[in-house]
């Protein structure tokens, strides 16, 4: 295999998984439109989140309800029901120790409000006293644990009690029951209503690569928006900048590596919608009922939809896919366009990840399991490679011979092909075949919160990270941090490793007679070295030990094609004559 062409191949690679998704058309949430099927629905749409409310504080009862459960903490506000407070304890923010949990809901007020709620609202003309974002709940118990439900209750002192029961699994997915009691005498018709909220604009850290911001599932298709598209297509009285129609679904707002999700009953008929309320700055993700709950006289109305708010962990999403029925829910981790091979990748680098217990070592792993069957595709190309190299004089007298005349030169170049048994295309299959593999894995290691933390050997404590080290300070020797002045200024240990490994690779083969692709070969070790530094360091030892490992098999290749022994052909013996 020629080397160049791997290295271009890698380059390609970079390329494409880089710019795919970026300079894919995706498609856009259509601005909403109150059609005639969904007119009510529109009309008596939800308070605002940041509404005020119109019930009275009760100061005897406490304001929040602690969560205890197996893993998660928090706590929710009695003062509107709302699930605004919960981290989670099984992840931190940074490697060192001492750093906080990741918090995934948190509180009007304070620095990055995310949170759920969930309530009802009526028909209009209707005066029914509703429970709202300033009501008081009481409950009946001390906290919420993992299989250890709460209710919570209110009254309108109307004759309409509303009630909340809330449950916890032992992971992220919260259940939540919303009664209706009545005791007014008349028949009352509310619709439910759940949604997320995210009262701040946040930074993206996933770059083009990985979504973040609204996500949705409905009638089987998943919608991603962006902050920008609420902003700009929400607009008054609704502020909703796109909503659709179906059974069931899901809806949220997602981050590289956490979801805060609502889940409707997936039999309840519901619209989906994403808003911008403009006069909260509040992003608004979910459900209301396209139907009325019709509650009889003395009769009881109840409806049930779950939230997620946690961890992105793929095996336990495709578990609530399957025990709750929740559609596609495994794509809240953006795998991707490729999904039908970065899912499958994926699952096999778990797979050994569970084996031995180390995920950097499940990646090398894998890069060899890989390489090894690919084996007979380089040797392959190898040859092939070969093959070309053994024509190109001939090839160059032809170009000279007929450079007037660019028909005829095509043709005898193919004739040379067909005589001499050559398929140009042959050495350039095996890379075609081999590159999704690792585009596959390289977006599998980005997106996947699986290495996020995931320490391997020496210094590397959080394969997700950059390598820690810095050439620039002396790798720690002088107290100083380089990238204060330049993002430029950071080169680790391990970038400076694959920078030599491509330039190994570069010396497997004989350079180039052209001058300039000689200057731009030379210079790409250098400039891959500092793109690289910047990169979570588990792709960079990645791509180090895959650079071993092609110079590796170029070495086999090259040993097997040079000790294969070459066919002689002796011609035929000629007759001799009887005189």
């Amino acid at each position: 295999m020629d080397i160049r062409r791997v290295i271009l191949a890698t380059l390609l690679s970079a390329l494409v998984l880089l710019g795919f998704d970026y300079f894919m058309p995706q498609p856009k949430p259509q601005p909403a439109v109150a059609t005639q099927e969904h007119a009510d629905t529109q009309a008596s749409r939800p308070p605002p989140a940041a509404a005020p409310g119109s019930a009275a504080a009760d100061d005897g009862v406490p304001a929040r309800l602690p969560i205890d459960a197996v893993d998660v903490s928090g706590s929710v506000n009695l003062r509107g029901a709302r699930l605004d407070d919960l981290v989670l304890r099984g992840y931190h923010e940074t490697v060192k120790p001492g750093s906080p949990l990741v918090r995934v809901l948190e509180a009007q007020g304070q620095p990055h409000p995310t949170y759920v709620e969930f309530g009802w609202y009526g028909q209009p003309g209707q005066t029914v006293r509703l429970p709202d974002a300033h009501s008081v709940w009481k409950t009946d118990a001390q906290k919420l644990g993992s299989n250890s439900p709460v209710t919570l209750s209110w009254s309108n002192d109307a004759g309409l009690t509303f009630e909340i029961v809330l449950a916890i699994d032992r992971d992220y997915m919260f259940t939540v029951t919303q009664r209706v009691r009545n005791a007014t005498g008349d028949q009352v018709a509310l619709v439910p209503y759940s949604r997320v909220v995210r009262a701040y604009t946040p930074e993206e850290t996933g770059g083009m690569l990985v979504h973040e911001g609204p996500i949705s599932v409905i009638n089987g298709r998943m919608e991603e928006g962006s902050y920008k598209s609420l902003r700009t297509n929400s607009t008054a009285p609704n502020f909703v900048s796109w909503t659709a129609s179906g059974t069931g679904g899901w809806a949220g707002i997602t981050d590289k590596y956490w979801l805060a999700a609502v889940v409707p009953d997936q039999k309840s008929d519901v619209s989906g919608t994403y808003g911008f309320d403009t006069p909260a700055g509040a992003y608004e993700v979910g459900f209301t009922g396209r139907a009325p709950v019709t509650v009889a006289a003395n009769g009881v109305g109840e409806s049930t939809a779950h939230v997620f708010a946690g961890a992105k962990e793929v095996r336990l999403l495709e578990r609530y896919e399957n025990e709750l029925h929740i559609p596609d829910f495994w794509k809240a981790v953006d795998f991707g366009w490729f999904a039908f091979l970065t899912r499958p990748v994926f699952f096999v680098l778990d797979w050994l990840y569970q084996l031995f217990g180390n995920f950097g070592l499940a990646l090398l792993t894998f890069t060899l399991i890989v390489k090894t069957l690919f084996f007979p595709l380089a040797a392959k190309g190898f040859r092939s490679a070969a093959a070309m190299r053994s024509v190109q004089p001939k090839m160059q007298a032809i170009r000279e011979r007929y450079k007037s005349d660019p028909v005829q030169m095509n043709q005898k170049v193919m004739q040379l092909y067909k005589e001499e048994g050559v398929n140009p295309a042959s050495g350039c299959l095996p890379l075609l075949i081999q590159a999704p593999v690792f585009w596959c894995l390289y977006k599998d290691l980005y997106v996947t919160i699986e290495m996020r933390h995931a320490p391997f050997f020496g210094w590397i404590h959080d394969l997700s990270a950059p390598d820690p080290t810095n050439l620039f300070n002396l790798f720690g020797l002088i107290p100083w941090d380089p990238t204060t002045l330049s993002g430029m200024l950071l080169l680790g240990v391990w970038p400076i490793l694959y920078g030599a490994t491509m330039f190994l690779m570069q010396k497997m083969n004989p350079a180039t007679v052209d001058p300039a692709q000689k200057q731009i070969f030379m210079a790409m070790p250098f400039i891959f070295t500092f793109f690289m530094a910047r990169q979570p360091v588990g792709l960079v030892i990645y791509y180090c030990w895959n650079n071993l490992l092609t110079v590796a098999q170029q070495m086999v290749i090259q040993r097997v094609h040079r000790d294969r022994p070459k066919t002689t052909i002796i011609p035929p013996a000629k007759k001799s004559r009887k005189g």
